[in-house]
C-alpha cells in the first residue's frame, strides 16, 4: 500500500471521485492551473481538463454560490476556500442558502457542496492565515463540519463528504498537511510515512461522518481533540505517563456522542483540547453534553484546553499554540482532583 501526506491523500479523494463521477468538479482560487496554493489539487485540471478544474475569481461568496446553484442542478461541485481566514465573505451563502435549502424547498432541492479549507496555526501565518473558526459553522443546522488528523482519514471523510447530500465544511489542519506536529515547534518535523495512518489504498474507500476513532486506549481520564490537536494530545499524554484515552472526534458534526459518552462514563474524568479561542468554542458544547450526559460518573469538573482569547498573534506564535505542557497540566488537574 502507498503512502501519502496528508494534501496527496486529499489530491487522491478528489481524483478518485472525478474519475468515478462525471458531476464532482472542482474549483477555487488558484485550484485549477496552479493546483492549489498547499497543491491539493495539483494535476486534476490537466487530467480532467478546465470545465471540471478551474480557477475562479477572488470572491469566496460567488464562489460558493456558484457552488451552490451547480449542486441545486444535479453537479457534485467541491470548491476550495484558499485558507478558512478568507471564507467569511462566503458565511452567508453557507448559512442563508446552502444549509437552509433542503429544507426552504420541502426536498425539492439540495446543495451536495463540499466546501474544503485550510484551517489552525502554526505555519506562522499570523492573523489572517490562522484561525480556527469551526464553530461557527457546528452552530448552523444543516451544516456538516469535518476535520481530518492524519492521511488515511483525510481520504475516506473526503470522499465521504463529496458523496454527502448535504453541504459539508471540510477543514483541513494545514500544520500537519506534510507531517504529524507534536506541539513542539524546537524539534524537527517528522514526515508521515513514518506514520501508520499514511498507508492510503490508492482507490476508493470511505470513512464515515459521525463516528470518531480512539487513538489510545485509557482507564484515567478521557481526552477530545481533533485535528492538529489529536497529536499534541497523544504526545502531552506519553509525556505524563497519565493513563489517558484519547478520542479523535474527525467530525464535529454530526457528532459520535455514544463514543464520549461511552469513554467519559468509564474515566469519569475528561480534558478537551481544540485550536480555537475558548469563549463560544466548541468545547463549551461538548462540556454541556457531557455533564448531561454523564453527570453521576463525573470525579472531577472538566478541563479544556484551547487558544487564548485574542487574535492569532505572528511574533508570539508558540505562545498562543497549544502546547503538551499546557495539556499535561490540564490532565494532572484532573486526575489529581478530589
Amino acid at each position: 500500500m502507498a503512502t501519502m501526506t496528508m494534501i496527496q491523500a486529499l489530491n487522491s479523494a478528489m481524483d478518485v471521485m472525478m474519475e468515478r463521477d462525471p458531476t464532482v468538479l472542482v474549483f477555487g482560487e488558484d485550484a485549477g492551473y496552479f493546483g492549489g496554493v498547499f497543491r491539493a489539487t495539483d494535476g486534476l485540471q490537466r487530467k480532467y481538463g478546465a470545465s471540471r478544474c478551474f480557477d475562479a475569481p477572488i470572491a469566496e461568496g460567488g464562489i460558493v454560490a456558484t457552488a451552490i446553484g451547480m449542486g441545486a442542478n444535479g453537479l457534485r461541485p467541491v470548491v476550495e476556500i484558499q485558507f478558512v481566514d478568507y471564507i467569511y465573505p462566503a458565511y452567508d451563502q453557507l448559512v442563508s442558502e446552502a444549509a437552509r435549502l433542503r429544507y426552504r424547498s420541502g426536498g425539492e432541492f439540495w446543495a451536495p457542496i463540499t466546501v474544503r479549507s485550510p484551517y489552525g496555526g502554526g505555519i506562522m501565518g499570523g492573523q489572517t492565515h490562522s484561525q480556527s473558526p469551526e464553530a461557527i459553522f457546528t452552530h448552523v443546522p444543516g451544516l456538516k463540519t469535518v476535520i481530518p488528523s492524519n492521511p488515511y482519514d483525510a481520504k475516506g471523510l473526503l470522499i465521504s463528504a463529496i458523496e454527502d447530500d448535504d453541504p459539508v465544511i471540510f477543514l483541513e489542519p494545514k500544520r500537519i498537511y506534510n507531517g504529524p506536529f507534536d506541539g513542539h515547534h524546537d524539534r524537527p518535523l517528522q514526515p508521515w510515512q513514518k506514520h501508520p495512518a499514511s498507508e492510503v489504498p490508492e482507490g476508493h474507500y470511505t470513512v464515515p461522518l459521525g463516528v470518531a476513532a480512539i487513538r489510545r486506549p485509557g482507564k484515567t481520564v478521557t481526552v477530545l481533540a481533533y485535528g492538529t490537536m489529536v497529536h499534541v494530545a497523544l504526545a502531552a499524554v506519553e509525556e505524563s505517563g497519565i493513563d489517558a484515552e484519547v478520542i479523535d472526534l474527525r467530525s464535529l458534526v454530526p457528532l459520535d456522542l455514544e463514543t464520549i459518552v461511552t469513554s467519559v462514563s468509564k474515566t469519569g474524568r475528561c480534558v478537551i483540547v481544540h485550536e480555537a479561542p475558548q469563549t463560544s468554542g466548541f468545547a463549551g458544547e461538548l462540556m454541556a453534553l457531557i455533564q448531561q450526559h454523564c453527570f453521576y460518573h463525573l470525579e472531577a469538573p472538566i478541563e479544556r484546553v484551547t487558544g487564548w482569547d485574542t487574535p492569532y498573534p505572528h511574533a508570539f506564535e508558540w505562545d498562543y499554540f497549544i502546547s503538551p505542557a499546557r495539556v499535561i497540566a490540564a490532565l494532572r488537574r484532573a486526575v489529581e482532583a478530589v
